[in-house]
């Protein structure tokens, strides 16, 4: 088996590794386009793509939202 491929990571692991939620996440994955993948009932990533999402600006919030919150 070659040892370069990536394991798939389960929502809780992806949970840890950001510090953030499960509703934060499933709202990444349907508003923001978070690289995810559902696999019968559950969802799995790769934690390469999600770094390169969120490097490319795809947790940022936007400033709409930010407003919304403090009104």
């Amino acid at each position: 088996m070659d040892k370069n491929i990536e394991k798939w990571s389960t929502m809780k692991e992806v949970q840890e590794y950001l510090g953030v939620g499960r509703e934060s996440i499933m709202q990444w994955i349907n508003k923001r386009n978070m690289p995810a993948y559902k696999v019968g009932r559950l969802w799995k990533f790769k934690l390469s793509e999600v770094d390169d999402w969120i490097r490319s600006g795809g947790a940022a919030e936007e400033s709409n939202e930010k407003e919304n919150k403090e009104n």
